[in-house]
Order: structure tokens, then sequence, then C-alpha cells
């Protein structure tokens, strides 16, 4: 009886220590390890549209700067890895400042808009703010861009001259701190070249008409969190998980979402790592399967 009651308690020691190291791992994981590291994916996607041959665009969106790991030293970084993907244009979808994340701390959006001054591409760098920006200071941050050789391009388009023939880079204002209006941005496309609309919250893709070839938005950080069997519990979208991250076809309308770099409110990113998306479009029918 005592042997066996014995060797029950060591099993149960044994279970403990190693749930104990399991959880250990997994939180050195979720804090550390995956919120401090960076990728570059490059999905290629076929849209509807005439393009002569394929286009590069990056995506940077929720660079958080501030937010643990992502200092202005790992901004430079993603400016230089951003740069060495050689993309045709760039895109920053917002949120580029943070003010409550733990462990973090407040970046000026002057400072960061002097690292994204450096961004090398042919068609130049195009932006939207996001819900943090405008909860912090809409104007500022815009002015900040403005000055650093961003273009902001909230409720209107601009044609930009590619290698892979001409484009209308529109935008919109945030969803939740602005008053976005598709109808203002796409007023100001005068001819039938294709359009990539640039919003931060992917709720509004609904409302975007088959008119624009591509929607790109961040704003989800893909949930931050994507757990096995479960997915991604926390999705700050009406939609839930339904715009949570990646290529999306509906009707024949096409959104990319990227998950971004940085972090808000929880300083934790699991299976969801930090990344800058370059996108290579070009156009053609496209199996709703086939984004990455």
């Amino acid at each position: 009886m005592n042997a066996r009651l014995g060797r029950r308690r060591r099993a149960w020691y044994w279970a403990a220590l190693a749930f104990l190291a399991a959880a250990a791992v997994l939180g050195v994981w979720a804090l550390w390890l995956e919120p401090a590291s960076l990728t570059v994916v490059e999905p290629r996607l076929r849209l509807p549209g005439a393009m002569r041959g394929p286009l590069r665009v990056a995506l940077l969106t929720d660079l958080h700067v501030g937010s643990p790991f992502n200092g202005l030293d790992r901004l430079h970084e993603v400016v230089t890895r951003t740069n060495a993907a050689r993309p045709d244009a760039v895109c920053i979808l917002g949120d580029l400042v943070t003010e409550r994340v733990l462990g973090g701390h407040f970046v000026e959006p002057e400072a960061i808009a002097a690292e994204l001054a450096s961004l090398r591409t042919p068609g130049g760098t195009f932006a939207v703010l996001g819900n943090h920006d405008g909860w912090f200071d809409h104007g500022r941050v815009k002015a900040a861009l403005e000055q650093r050789g961003v273009r902001i391009v909230e409720e209107t388009a601009v044609r930009v001259a590619t290698a892979a023939g001409p484009i209308w880079i529109a935008g919109i204002s945030d969803l939740w701190t602005g008053r976005p209006d598709v109808a203002a941005a796409l007023a100001a496309v005068t001819d039938d070249a294709p359009v990539i609309l640039l919003t931060h919250n992917p709720d509004v893709f609904p409302d975007v008409p088959p008119r624009v070839a591509l929607t790109v938005a961040g704003h989800t950080h893909g949930g931050q969190v994507r757990l096995p069997f479960i997915g991604t519990p926390i999705v700050p979208s009406r939609f839930g998980a339904r715009y949570v991250s990646g290529h999306v076809v509906e009707g024949g309308r096409h959104l990319y979402v990227a998950t971004g770099i940085g972090t808000s409110l929880v300083p934790v990113r699991f299976r969801v790592p930090p990344a800058i998306a370059v996108l290579t479009l070009s156009s053609g029918s496209l199996s709703s399967k086939e984004a990455e």
C-alpha cells in the first residue's frame, strides 16, 4: 500500500514538474521570443484588373513604436528589411504610436517619422492613420509623417506610375476615430487603373465596391494569440475572426489583413509573429485558396 502511494505521489510530482516546465516555455515564447522576432512574409495574389507585370507592395501596420521590443532600433530594422525586399511602393496602415501597453513607453511621432523617412521605393510611401494615432493626436501624427515625405491618403487617391503600369492608391480614415468615406476616396480616381484601398480597420470591407482591386488593412494584429484547436479568441472586430488576417475573397472582392509589428494593451504574441508583409500582385483569376 505504502509503495503504491509513493509511486502515485511521484507520478503527480513529475506531472506537476512537466506542467510547470511547459508553462515556462510557453511564457517565454509568448512574452519574449515571438514578440521580439521579426519576419517578412511574401504572399502572391492575383487580382482583377490589368497590370503589365507583377507589382510588389509592402504593408507596414500597427508599429506601436514604444511597445516592448519595438523601440526606434526595431523600427530601423523594419525599415532596413523593407527596403531590402525592394517593393514598388510602401503602404503604412496606421497605429504608429502607443500610449497604453504593459512594459512599454511613449515614443514621439516625430521620431517615428524620422525613421520612416529612410524608406526607399520607386512609387513612394503612403499612409492612413489608426485608432491609437487618433486617440493620441491625429493632426500631430499626420503632420510628422507629411514633413518626412509620407503621403497621407485619407478620403483621397493618388495615381502612381509603376513598372507594372499605373495604379491608384486610395485611403480612408480610421473607422473608430475618423469619418471614413470610401466614396470620397474613389471620387479622386479618374481612370480605369487598378485601385488599392488603404484602411486601418478591415471592418469597412463589406462596404467596399468592386471597383477596388484590393483593400489592405491592419488593426487586428492577427489576434496576437492563435491557440491550437481554438484559433484567435480575441479579435478587435465586430466580425470576430472573419477578417483576422491574411487574404480574404468575398463576392469577387479582395482583402488582405496584415498582422503587424507591435503589440497593444498586453505585450503578448503566440503563433502570430510580428511581420512585414510584401505582397506580389498580378492580374488574373484567383482561387480563394491561392493567397499564400
